[in-house]
Parts: C-alpha cells; sequence; structure tokens
C-alpha cells in the first residue's frame, strides 16, 4: 500500500504552536491542551489521566493485539529556589540541561496568582566592564546562574510584591525559526515527535484509513523527569511505539535529514524483534533512515519497563542536534518519522 500524504504545511503550523506553548515539566498542562484540540478538531476524543497525560484511542481494523504509541508534550525547566537579597532569582532544574546551555535566554515566571513576568537568565556577574576575566572564567551552575525580572526590584520584598514565590515555574523562550527547511527552537525533543504523530494521525484520518491494530496514543506530561509513561498505557497493549528526538552529534549515526531507530541507550537494548520490523517497514517504504545507539538518553518506552511493563518496547524519531540545548531538525527528518509511523499504524 502506497502510505498517504504527510500535509508538511500542518506538521510545521502544527509544531510551530506546541514549542511557542509553553509546558515545562510538572506545568505541562497548556501542551496537553494544544495537543488535545488539535485531535479534538480531527474528531478524536481525548481524555486526562490523573497524573495529567493525554489519552486517545484510534479504533484499528482488529483488535486482537492492541498497541500503544507515545511521545512527551513537557521540555526542560525551571523552578525559583530562592528570591536573593536583590531581588533575583536562583533557579532549580527541571530535566538534565547544561547551566551554560539556558545562558542569556529570555524566560517567563509563572506565579502562583497566575501571573506571568518576563525575565532574563544570566550570570549573576554578566558585565565584563566590570568583571573582565571572571565573566569567561567562572564556571556555571546554580549558585551563579539567575534571573533578572523585567520590574523595578531591588530587594525580596519588591520581588515578592509582585506575586513571585519559590516553587514558581520558569519556562525558556523557545525561539522558533523555520528557515531553507530547518526547524531552529528549544524544546524540539519532544514537541517535533508529538507534531509528527499528529500529521501522520491526519494523514491516516483523510484517507478514511483504519490503523490495523486499535492504537492508544498516549502523550507523557513528566519525560524529562523520568516517568512520564510509567503509567498511563492501557491495559492490554502487546507492544508500544516511543516516539523521541534521535541525538545527532560527534560519533553518532544519526543526523537532523533522517528519521532514526535508537535499538539502544542508557538503559539498554530495545526490542529486538520490534526494531527488525520497523527495519522491514522503513524499508517497504522508502524511508530512508539511520540506526544509533545513545550513551546518555533514556525515553518513556523504558520508564514503562521499569514500572513492570510486559510490552514489547522501540523507539523511533527524526534526527535532532544540540539536544537539551538550542536545537535544530530539518523537515526531510520530520517528514520520514511521520510516514515511519504510518506505516506503522498501516501494518
Amino acid at each position: 500500500m502506497t502510505l498517504p500524504e504527510i500535509d508538511t504545511a500542518y506538521l510545521l503550523d502544527f509544531l510551530t504552536g506546541l514549542l511557542n506553548t509553553p509546558s515545562p515539566t510538572g506545568m505541562a498542562e497548556a501542551g496537553i491542551l494544544y495537543t488535545e484540540q488539535a485531535l479534538s478538531a480531527m474528531g478524536i476524543p481525548a481524555q486526562r489521566t490523573h497524573k495529567g497525560g493525554l489519552l486517545a484511542s484510534l479504533d484499528g481494523q482488529l483488535a486482537s493485539a492492541p498497541r500503544a504509541m507515545t511521545a512527551h508534550v513537557d521540555t526542560l525547566g525551571a523552578m525559583v529556589k530562592a528570591i536573593k537579597p536583590n531581588g533575583r532569582l536562583k533557579l532549580t532544574q527541571l530535566g538534565g540541561y547544561a547551566w551554560n546551555s539556558i545562558e542569556g535566554e529570555g524566560c517567563t515566571v509563572f506565579t502562583a496568582g497566575g501571573h506571568k513576568i518576563r525575565g532574563s537568565i544570566l550570570l549573576d556577574k554578566a558585565s565584563v566592564h566590570i568583571y573582565g576575566k571572571k565573566v569567561s572564567e567562572t564556571p556555571r551552575d546554580e549558585e551563579v546562574i539567575e534571573v533578572r525580572i523585567d520590574e523595578r526590584t531591588v530587594s525580596q520584598e519588591q520581588t515578592r510584591a509582585l506575586g513571585i514565590e519559590v516553587g514558581d515555574f520558569v519556562s525558556f523562550d523557545p525561539r522558533v525559526e523555520v528557515v531553507n527547511g530547518f526547524v531552529r527552537s528549544r524544546h524540539l525533543d519532544d514537541k517535533a515527535c508529538v507534531a509528527c504523530i499528529l500529521a501522520a494521525v491526519k494523514a491516516l484520518h483523510e484517507a478514511g484509513l483504519q490503523p490495523v491494530q486499535t492504537t492508544h496514543l498516549f502523550f507523557s506530561n513528566y519525560e524529562e523527569t523520568g516517568h512520564g509513561a510509567a503509567a498511563g498505557i492501557p491495559a492490554g497493549c502487546v507492544e508500544l511505539l516511543t516516539v523521541d528526538m534521535a541525538a545527532a552529534g560527534e560519533g553518532q549515526n544519526s543526523d537532523e535529514y533522517h528519521a532514526s531507530l535508537c535499538v539502544k541507550d542508557s538503559g539498554g537494548p530495545y526490542h529486538h524483534g520490534m526494531s527488525q520490523r520497523l527495519r522491514h517497514l522503513a524499508g517497504e517504504n522508502d524511508i530512508d533512515y539511520r540506526v544509533d545507539v545513545y550513551p546518555y538518553y533514556g525515553s518513556d518506552g523504558e520508564s514503562l519497563w521499569r514500572a513492570g511493563g510486559d510490552l514489547a518496547v522501540a523507539l523511533i524519531g527524526p534526527g535532532v542536534d544540540a539536544s537539551h540545548s538550542y536545537e535544530r531538525t530539518h523537515l526531510d527528518a520530520l517528514v520520514a518519522t511521520a510516514r515511519w509511523i504510518l506505516a506503522y499504524l498501516l501494518n
């Protein structure tokens, strides 16, 4: 069967909108809602799990061996750790990233009272004209990185009067740009894969086709902290296709222009038989892909296994450069991933 065409304009439009929707892990509700509304527009109902994830189901031609597919909506971010005597903010990380990778970034503080307050993430001694070589020589960590709030405050009291308190969430500006086929943005991990799933489902829906087996779509909201899909996948599923970004870089086989099959990461190998089926499907459908191993990487499929899930698990996704930093991928990799998802659904 020839795969239905992927609507690339839709894929990019949905992705751009989702990237511009703040959803740091622990406060991913806005991203979950954005995804839910996109599914609803296709006539696909979805429900929330108690933990706040999103679950939708596609009726299959058969229901003898139900499947699941997952991608995560939550992203890296931070929370307010302390309000400093000068009114600026110390941060605690949400997810794993190098402190220098967020230095100089714009951000938004979400207060418990519902206010959004803008700011910048900076070294506490950022001025070269004042601190000289200390600016370049200071190791970046949680003790020296701070948020400079875009409000008139020079004290703890003034900052608290704005409604800011310890525990408030902080999101980083994504700075989305689509140029020459590239998508450059923070948080392509894993919003790029959510977009690939939605684009594949749209193509399936518009072609009037059904998955070969009933398939449950689970969009998790706690992947960056390691337990996103540990719960939420319906009982009775026999396998899980995890869709998460492929890490491109020196020494890796993945690149920004292809989809990749991850056969092993920091938790060990994925299900060999399922991975072999995905290789076969890619070959049958002229999907040029890469196979790779990631030494510092984990996924929702892995969290499900660690929670005792008795499912086959495999992982595919588009190649992404500079993961957990200012990331970039290419439309070719996104389309290849969406087509691979379609092939899986239909076979």
